[in-house]
């Protein structure tokens, strides 16, 4: 029988292969240039063909993989002819002008320089080759947004010029983008490629994912995830983005397409819209409508009707009556994608739209239902299609008179006032742009919290129970929380990292049993680990790296993106990880939003459901997903201080139903804030959001952390770190992170805030509750336990059996003192620097003493990983040192032999060493 721990790498392979090419969208092509044929001849063009990029930057992207397949890797393995001579021009001028890494976090650029191309070489090139292939390459990452300019967003002068040489040189011309997110695509209609496809950030098997698509052993079926427009300046957001401070969505729900498909002034600013996507083949839809106890079914018969096998996306869109709300002119209302069809063949899909999905939420009261999702009185026109302007009309549903679907309470609405956007019919019934002014809040947040009933459990002391009791049905909860003592409570909601020794080296964070005491009851350390798109381990573990989001959502394929979570489950649980710090979710409010890479979509539906697939897929191993960032993370320029206006509609519509699916769909129970403010009020204190909305509307049941460092406030008030108070009074259950929890590292107010009556003992053993339901869902609680199966022992134990690198050692001798100059240490992201240690054998205990500095901003993350003989003793994260040096010391143990090994490994570029002492303290 197969052993369900142990992981199947070419199956784990072959499955994110078969995503990321399901990922990929073709825009254009013409002629049916593609796909490409067995033994044709081939110029490839772009620097980035020698450096792949699997995903972006940031703690999404520090992944260690063993290979990264690129494209003009998989390519070589093709029955084709590739132009050696173009190749070896391109490796020529790279070693003058090689790879720029940037000098650390958030430093890389989002795109590197490119070759300049003399025609004369182009045309060689011509000559003997069937067509050219032209990638082009950006990165992203997080705490930097892209910019509209050359070389970011928009094409540099030397792209434009390659682009330009090569299309007049070629008659086939394919451009591949290898981007994390949109970008400009004005220079389609100027240089007139006869193919164009989006190939995403793939992971580490991106690069065959492309070949299949070329080579035509995958059709593409991806569609856009989002609206790409013709300018910048032409989305909603674009007045509202980029704000030092903060941002007024003015835009409100027309975000993405709902703007564009609504508003008629607009409609021809679209280049391509929402869910388009071409195919090598066609399809034929016909379809049929029935609608019952307010749930429509929609039967849609899918026929290949062209010459070769293919998959197809079919999305079912709404137009609601505009009413006394307003609202956009399509919501995608469902989708789903067919198997893989050979021609002639059929499917039958069966859709079902709940009339939750495409109510409305009355935030003003206008439609009479102030605070409830309502379905106002009308008709309801749906859609099918394969994209959203291209869809065609299927049928209706008449709602006789305005019905409450929901019935809320006012939350999260702004304190500001502001103005956004409302469609106003025309006499000629075209809808055209008007104002209106956003409800804003008409109650007492801070008395809201007061007045919410919490029972305080009597303080017991040590009863002998352990949380193995509460697991095993012999005691309730309560009865354990009841031992705990106040510091024994504080302690218990400040998680340690990063690189917590208690958990598995590398990773983000160690949450629930962190101090002895707490320990002493049986409570295990539960263990996070950055993602989304793979495991971040900074020790150098390897890991295995996926697609990034918007490659995923691209797929619309949720049964292929379960099964591909499935198996990083799997990896979590090999790997003794808990909780993985992602799927991200926030929406593409804007296209130059650095963190765009790691979240789905302008669309909230697809954006959830997603969300909700990775979710299951990895719950099948027992670990979890925190989704992130909850919510409104739609600018890395300055987030810790960026304060997101919005009005309570377009929050629940479009920013909070993402996250909204992926509970009550997904069944996740984490989340994660973020690091700046909604209205005002500090997402990892918001109580309205982590309170009124999370737990007592969605019936959330699970735990809640905070952003690494994340800062805190008292409405009103300046955010700070150590406001840890206010958090668990919103519940937020976890500040992320402190390197000692037990000594209070980051100076809190909890202890503080007890004495003074401005936090409950009852607050803080409801977040107690929460992170020990947590911890006993997971598998650590089996693991600390010892109740382990045989299977998952011997996958384990083969996993620590995994073959090492070997480099080649440089030896010292080391008595009593050895001083070595850093600078010499190449610290760029993923080396590993070793030296030889020789002793007299003494045994003597030593430690590492070294100046460090790293130029980048308080919140970046570079760290470093120190091992001896082996073994992790620290992993040192650093944020920006303001310029400055600061000392490092850590103590590697006692040196047993005569020969001894001291290795550092660098995750991420960024820090540059001075002195550097090894020396022995007894």
């Amino acid at each position: 029988m197969k052993n369900k721990y142990a992981i199947d790498w070419d199956s784990y392979a072959k499955t994110a292969r078969a995503a990321a090419a399901e990922g990929v969208v073709l825009l254009k092509n013409d002629g049916n240039v593609l796909p490409l044929k067995e033994g044709e001849k081939l110029a490839v063009f772009g620097r980035i063909q020698f450096h792949y990029y699997k995903s972006g930057t940031g703690s999404g992207g520090m992944i260690n993989t063993r290979y990264v397949v690129g494209i003009l890797d998989a390519l070589k393995e093709e029955n084709l002819k590739l132009d050696e001579e173009l190749e070896q021009v391109y490796r020529d001028w790279i070693a003058g002008n090689p790879y720029d890494f940037g000098k650390g976090w958030a430093q890389e650029p989002w795109g590197q320089k490119e070759m300049p191309l003399e025609r004369a070489v182009v045309q060689k090139a011509a000559q003997k080759s069937d067509a050219a292939l032209v990638i082009i390459g950006r990165t992203a990452g997080e705490d930097r947004d892209a910019a509209n300019e050359r070389g970011s967003y928009l094409l540099s002068i030397e792209e434009e010029a390659m682009l330009e040489c090569v299309c007049a040189a070629f008659e086939r011309v394919i451009v591949v983008l290898n981007v994390g997110n949109i970008i400009d695509m004005k220079w389609v209609e100027t240089y007139r490629p006869q193919a164009v496809l989006y190939a995403w950030q793939g992971g580490m098997e991106g690069g065959h994912a492309v070949a299949d698509v070329l080579m035509g052993r995958v059709n593409p079926c991806g569609k856009l995830a989002d609206t790409i427009a013709r300018s910048v300046a032409d989305y909603p957001s674009d007045s509202n983005f980029g704000g030092e401070h903060g941002n007024y969505y003015q835009e409100d729900i027309y975000v993405g397409y709902r703007y564009f498909e609504t508003f008629d002034s607009v409609k021809e600013k679209v280049l391509y819209p929402f869910g388009f996507g071409l195919s090598y083949t066609s399809f034929e839809l016909k379809s049929a409508v029935a609608a019952k106890d307010g749930c429509c079914t929609f039967l849609v018969n899918v026929k290949n009707t062209g010459a070769c096998a293919g998959k197809e996306v079919v999305q079912v869109y709404v137009q609601p009556p505009q009413g006394k709300l307003g609202k956009p002119a399509r919501m995608l209302a469902a989708f789903a994608k067919t198997k893989c069809l050979k021609p002639g063949e059929e499917q039958r899909l069966v859709l079902k739209v709940n009339d939750r999905t495409f109510a409305s939420y009355d935030d003003s009261g206008a439609s009479g239902y102030p605070f409830c999702y309502v379905l106002e009185e009308g008709s309801y026109q749906f859609y099918i299609g394969t994209d959203v302007r291209g869809a065609s009309h299927a049928g209706s549903l008449a709602i006789p008179e305005t019905r409450v679907v929901e019935q809320c309470s006012q939350a999260l609405a702004p304190v500001e006032a502001f103005e956004r956007m409302k469609p106003a019919k025309q006499q000629d019934q075209k809808l055209a742009l008007s104002w209106e002014n956003v409800p804003q809040r008409r109650y007492c947040m801070t008395r809201r919290y007061e007045e919410r009933p919490v029972r305080e459990l009597p303080y017991t002391g040590d009863m002998g129970y352990k949380l193995s009791d509460v697991y095993d049905n012999h005691i309730k909860i309560e009865e354990l929380i009841g031992q705990l003592n106040d510091e024994e409570l504080c302690c218990m909601v400040r998680g340690e990292g990063m690189c917590s020794p208690k958990v598995t080296p590398g990773t983000a964070a160690a949450f629930g049993g962190v101090t002895k005491a707490l320990a002493h009851y049986g409570i295990p350390c539960g263990c996070c680990a950055d993602g989304p798109s793979g495991i971040r381990m900074d020790c150098g573990t390897y890991a295995f790296s996926l697609p990034n989001g918007t490659c995923l959502a691209c797929s619309f394929n949720e049964e292929l993106i379960e099964r591909l979570y499935e198996f990083e489950g799997a990896e979590l649980r090999k790997n003794q990880i808990d909780v993985l710090l992602g799927p991200g979710m926030n929406i593409h409010r804007h296209p130059l939003n650095g963190r765009n890479f790691e979240y789905f979509s302008e669309d909230p539906l697809l954006t959830g459901k997603i969300a909700a697939a990775q979710i299951r897929g990895m719950g099948t191993y027992h670990v979890t997903g925190a989704l992130k960032h909850f919510a409104a993370n739609n600018q890395e320029y300055h987030r810790r201080t960026y304060n997101s206006v919005i009005s309570e509609r377009a929050l629940r519509e479009i920013y909070l139903k993402g996250f909204e699916i992926a509970i009550k769909e997904g069944g996740a129970y984490a989340v994660m804030t973020t690091y700046g403010a909604v209205n005002g009020l500090w997402t990892a204190g918001n109580y309205d959001l982590l309170t009124a909305v999370l737990r007592e509307e969605w019936h959330f049941d699970g735990f809640v952390m905070t952003d690494w460092w994340a800062d805190i406030n008292e409405e009103g008030k300046e955010a700070s770190i150590r406001n840890t108070a206010a958090m668990v009074r919103s519940q937020n259950d976890v500040y992320m992170v402190t390197q000692d929890s037990e000594q209070n590292a980051n100076r809190d107010n909890l202890k503080e805030s007890l004495e003074n009556g401005t936090l409950r003992r009852a607050d803080l053993q409801q977040c107690a509750g929460n992170i020990l339901k947590v911890l006993m869902r997971s598998a650590v609680m089996d693991r600390s336990l010892g109740r382990l199966s045989k299977e998952e022992l011997l996958a384990a134990q083969e996993a620590a059996e995994e073959a090492q690198t070997y480099l080649d050692i440089q030896w010292h001798p080391l008595k009593e003192k050895l001083e070595l100059d850093g600078s010499s240490i190449d610290t760029r992201k993923g080396n590993i620097w070793v030296c030889g240690l020789r002793t007299d054998g003494d045994r003597g205990m030593y430690q590492v003493r070294f100046q460090v500095r790293v130029d980048a901003s308080e919140l970046a993350q570079v760290p470093m990983s120190i091992f001896s003989n082996g073994t992790l003793q620290k992993t040192v994260t650093l944020n920006g040192t303001g310029g400055s040096y600061v000392e490092i010391v850590q103590p590697i143990g006692i040196l047993l032999n005569r020969n001894n090994y001291l290795k550092l490994f660098f995750a991420e570029s960024g820090m540059q060493i001075g002195l550097f002492c090894i020396e022995r303290i007894e």
